[in-house]
């Protein structure tokens, strides 16, 4: 659609979001488009970040997966999970596991700043594993359960539908559109937003979605 427009798209990969938010804050790419609000938030207080949202996208909802166990119910005394260890989405992992009744977290605790510290309950014992988001799907072996993030869900090739359980999508976990704060305001940014907006992009994703996608209220 960009490219109609007249622009170049150049894809650039890295291997995690921390490298990718670094290279965008430093003006090495431009835009990036696989993080929510919470972890956007979490860079700038951490990194002397200067990124901004300019608009919703669609969102993979985060979900726990096993290839030892076909249900929920089979976890045991003492099962082992893995979840991801960067901040907002450890503890987006800790409230999915409350939301199933296997912990129980303080109430009195800001929900994007959950962690292992603020479980209360924990009755069964349950051994938490916490390491980087792309590292879990190729261990999934290795443990009862884990707990994966929507967006490497999707780069993984994970089928999104062999999720026992997904998180409730809560506003600061929605994906947005990322740039820097000088760029918001920017055509090429406009543009980029508005194609997130634009009737096409409803088409093709009706087309497309499968129930994989999440979307914001704001682009039906």
């Amino acid at each position: 659609m960009l490219e109609k427009q007249g622009y170049k798209v150049n894809a650039v990969d890295f291997s995690d979001l921390l490298t990718a938010d670094i290279a965008l804050n430093d003006g090495s790419v431009d835009f990036n488009v696989e993080q929510h609000t919470a972890y956007l938030e979490n860079f700038n207080a951490n990194y002397n970040g200067d990124l901004v949202p300019v608009s919703p996208i669609p969102t993979v909802p985060a979900g726990i997966y096993s290839v030892n166990h076909k249900s929920l119910s089979e976890v045991k005394e003492g099962a082992h999970i893995a979840v991801p260890n960067d901040a907002s989405n450890t503890a987006r992992a800790y409230l999915l596991l409350q939301k199933l009744g296997w912990i129980k977290l303080d109430s009195k605790i800001n929900p994007t700043n959950v962690t292992q510290d603020d479980i209360i309950e924990n009755p069964k014992n349950l051994v938490f594993t916490e390491q980087k988001s792309l590292t879990i799907p190729a261990a999934i072996q290795d443990f009862d359960y884990v707990v994966i993030t929507g967006s490497v869900v999707y780069n993984a090739g994970i089928d999104a539908s062999t999720a026992l359980a997904t998180e409730d999508i809560l506003p600061h976990l929605i994906l947005q559109v990322t740039v820097k704060n000088s760029n918001k305001d920017a055509q090429w940014s406009k543009d980029i937003a508005a194609a997130y907006h634009s009737k096409e992009f409803k088409e093709y994703l009706a087309e497309n979605n499968k129930d994989l996608w999440w979307i914001p209220e704001e682009l039906r």
